[in-house]
């Protein structure tokens, strides 16, 4: 079973940065694509980016485009998502999710989250 954990989330003002993380647990990410989706209080959940397999592919959402920047290390097995100038509506639980090899719209394994809070 695909397992995938986010770390990295925290309180940040307005402006700051914080880097997440999505380890995979128990296989290797290599061949997986990879995105990280937010959700606010009361709002759908939105693809925040998206990373394939090999890395050679990304795409970002409008809101977090020019301050958001995916990336992934293979050989640590984890996705990275820093996010720069973060703004008050960037607050948000964020969560990784994984498919074979190309970003699309049907991730099948999710991980747990990890909450983003943006506030002074």
């Amino acid at each position: 079973q695909l397992q995938l954990v986010e770390s990295g989330g925290g309180l940040v003002q307005p402006g700051g940065s914080l880097r997440l993380s999505c380890a995979a647990s128990g296989f290797t990410l290599d061949y997986y694509a990879i995105a990280w989706f937010r959700q606010a209080p009361g709002k759908e959940r939105e693809e925040v980016s998206c990373i394939s397999s090999s890395g050679g592919f990304t795409r970002y959402a409008d809101s977090v485009k020019g301050r958001f920047t995916i990336s992934r290390d293979n050989a640590k097995n984890t996705v990275y998502l820093q996010m720069l100038s973060l703004r008050p509506e960037d607050t948000a639980v964020y969560y990784c999710a994984a498919r074979p090899r190309y970003c699309s719209s049907d991730f099948a394994a999710w991980g747990q989250g990890t909450q983003v809070t943006v506030s002074s």
